[in-house]
């Protein structure tokens, strides 16, 4: 009778540590599982901001397109260009009108002075 005892007292030992053992290993399996599924939403959840990202970025571009090189204008003539170029323009004309540059004469070189 001591050894039935025994025997149920070890069976039900042995069968609560194979229940215990099962139920840490489903336990685990699904930890495993339920972080799998976590991993994978946030790389789901990442893809779509960064895909948000980019087709704001591109709509923003269609928008607005980012400026282009503008040339500096130009530098106005300086003080003393402006009155020289002037003053040679007037001798010129005086002379055209004096007779001593003919039309052709005086047109050139009133070309060649606006020139620069």
């Amino acid at each position: 009778m001591l050894r039935m005892r025994r025997r149920r007292l070890v069976g039900a030992a042995v069968g609560t540590a194979v229940v215990v053992g099962t139920a840490g290993a489903v336990s685990h399996h699904q930890q495993q599982k339920y972080a799998n599924q976590a991993s994978a939403a946030q790389q789901q959840q990442e893809q779509a901001y960064q895909q948000g990202v980019a087709d704001a970025q591109a709509q923003q571009q269609q928008i607005a397109p980012p400026p282009q090189d503008v040339p500096a204008p130009a530098a106005p003539p300086s003080a003393a260009t402006g009155p020289d170029l002037t003053a040679q323009l007037q001798q010129l004309s005086q002379l055209h009108n004096a007779g001593v540059l003919s039309d052709e004469e005086f047109a050139a070189a009133k070309q060649k002075l606006l020139a620069g």
